[in-house]
């Protein structure tokens, strides 16, 4: 810690979310002790069952910020390391009690259970969140690119960005995601595998349709149209399609706007997994996008599907398509599968089939030019 930050009367906080379903929270820690624990007399009350009745406790010694594991089931973690006693903190760490994560500060920042505690081993969660600022910080994250393919000839019109890393406890977009929902950074980490996927993607011979996913929250915090805009700035011949999780397709007004904002940009939109859940007729009515993803789980065994399931995805297929929309079937990985999409009326298919993700530098390069997707 800086001789400055040690001089001055500052205000010592843990940033995070106590719990995983609510918002970020800001704790401030003044001369008094803060204990950590999930029942009994705590301050910082985190509701999780790996979370011990008395935890740990933070406190302020000499203006310095220090942390003391309780002798917890689950131990503390500062930066990926055990506690063991007590452990000084410095303005940037990462602190986590078991499996829940908080990011400590030095400025003022405005942010039925059971007595049992579940024992877990939190050694690798606490390396993943470390693994995860590192990736953050060197943005070094691995674009792999999966083929979206015309039907029946299987011509390249594009490929979907698929998020990867070598980081241990990061390899999967799942892995990344669910360390980034515990530091509130998922917008983050979705624009950062927008930027770098549409960087390599443009190494790919014959400059493929890329397909550019997004994370829910961007939908509903400020950011993500600015982020678009700046995207375009620095690849303006890319032919881009973004990607939105039809569960956050839910206000018409905020879709009207995002599509009209990715007209301007001359880019694309797609709803991805559609028929996963509520299917959103009504916004697909409304705010019609230039493609719709249906979901893996309606193409799997669609060739072993009783008459009656085959025939209510071809009407929406065709519904579909009456919108001006294209269809995409996901996830086909059989040549049965790949048949039956065919004999639907499926435009286009994407799937373990017709190719797995892969890295740039490992795909041949034979797409055909992406206007086969006008917008």
């Amino acid at each position: 810690m800086s001789t400055d930050i040690a001089k001055r009367n500052v205000r010592w906080t843990l940033q995070g979310r106590p719990d995983l379903t609510g918002p970020v929270e800001v704790t401030n820690v003044d001369e008094a002790t803060v204990r950590v624990g999930r029942t009994g007399d705590v301050t910082l009350r985190i509701n999780r069952p790996t979370i011990s009745s008395l935890h740990a406790e933070v406190f302020v010694r000499n203006g310095e910020f220090w942390l003391r594991d309780l002798n917890s089931t689950n131990g503390s973690y500062v930066n990926g390391t055990p506690v063991m006693g007590e452990m000084r903190l410095e303005r940037g760490d990462l602190v986590q009690f078991a499996d829940v994560a908080f990011r400590v500060g030095c400025v003022e920042d405005s942010l039925s259970l059971s007595s049992k505690t579940v024992a877990t081993s939190t050694y690798d969660e606490a390396l993943s969140l470390v693994q995860f600022d590192r990736l953050m910080q060197h943005r070094s994250v691995i674009p792999h690119f999966q083929p979206i393919v015309a039907l029946p000839h299987l011509e390249i019109v594009g490929y979907e960005v698929l998020g990867r890393s070598r980081h241990y406890g990061l390899e999967s977009p799942k892995d990344m995601f669910l360390a980034a929902s515990q530091l509130n950074q998922e917008g983050e980490l979705s624009e950062l595998l927008r930027c770098v996927g549409t960087r390599e993607g443009e190494a790919i011979n014959g400059r493929p349709r890329l397909f550019l996913n997004t994370h829910p929250v961007e939908l509903v915090t400020c950011g993500l149209l600015e982020s678009l805009g700046e995207l375009r700035d620095l690849h303006p011949q890319q032919s881009i399609t973004l990607e939105v999780h039809e569960a956050a397709v839910t206000d018409v007004t905020m879709m009207e706007t995002l599509r009209q904002r990715l007209t301007e940009l001359d880019m694309g939109l797609a709803y991805d997994d559609f028929g996963a859940g509520e299917t959103r007729l009504i916004q697909l009515a409304n705010v019609s996008p230039d493609c719709v993803k249906f979901d893996m789980h309606m193409i799997r065994d669609i060739h072993l599907a009783p008459p009656r399931q085959r025939q209510l995805l071809s009407t929406l297929v065709a519904m579909v398509r009456d919108f001006g929309s294209a269809a995409l079937a996901e996830g086909v990985e059989t040549e049965s599968e790949h048949e039956v999409c065919c004999q639907i009326g499926f435009e286009f298919g994407q799937g373990y089939f017709y190719g797995k993700p892969q890295p740039a530098e490992r795909l041949n390069g034979n797409a055909r030019p992406a206007s086969l997707f006008c917008i």
